[in-house]
Parts: C-alpha cells; structure tokens; sequence
C-alpha cells in the first residue's frame, strides 16, 4: 500500500495529539490511490482501547461516498505497545474490505506505521511505502 506523506503526517500528529488515549480514524481513496483523511473521536477515550461513534461514523462514510471515494483504511494509534493488531483489535475487525493500520508511539521519535488485512481473525501483513 502507497501512502502519501501528508496522510502519513497527519495520522502520527493526531496520534501524538490523542496521547495517552489512542486515536482512531479512516482513509478514503479511488481505485486505490489514498486521498482522504478522517480523524474520529474515540468514544472510549481509552490508552487501551478505541470505538468510534457510530452516528459520526455514518456520517463519515457518506461524505466519502459523496466525495466519489470509498472506504480504504481504518487506523488506530498504540500508544506503548508496537503496531500490531492486538487480541481485542484482531475480535472487532469487522470490515473485511477494508485494511487496517496502526500507529504506534512506541518509539515517538520515529513512530512506525504497519498495515494488516483482518478478515475472520487472521491477520495478513501489507507492504507498506511512504510516498
């Protein structure tokens, strides 16, 4: 998966300013390409944990669909633990088509970005590039 600088900017700087609770938003694309940035709210304003709201999601979902774009990528921050789908990340994966990346704050100098496909509780690594 390629992603732009600038998305990549934005999800560690939200990460960073959600910190200690972990953050939570989407990236929308077309055919492939990410063009989209969307912070949500964690609604359980958690370190361990994330939800997001489920009327904002929906709204969310419907800008993107009016701006041309689809779902591509749900992200979420790790604020000590490395970006890896934890147990509870891994059992509330519920969106097969989408990808999800992680942030993690592990080492805040140099935050690391994986991206995984969860589709019935198995967890595939994505080649990811910063471009």
């Amino acid at each position: 998966m390629d992603i732009p600088r600038h998305l990549r900017d934005a999800m560690v700087a939200h990460a960073i300013e959600e910190d200690p609770n972990e953050c939570c938003g989407l990236l929308a694309g077309k055919e492939g390409a990410l063009t989209g940035h969307y912070r949500m709210r964690n609604a359980e304003q958690s370190p361990y944990r994330y939800s997001m709201d489920g009327k904002e999601l929906l709204l969310t979902l419907r800008e993107i669909e009016d701006g041309g774009a689809e779902l591509q990528v749900i992200y979420h921050s790790h604020t000590h633990s490395p970006a890896y789908p934890s147990a509870t990340d891994v059992r509330l994966a519920t969106w097969p088509d989408a990808s999800y990346l992680l942030v993690s704050l592990e080492n805040r100098d140099d935050p690391d970005i994986r991206v995984f496909r969860i589709v019935d509780g198995e967890v595939t690594e994505e080649p990811v590039a910063i471009v």
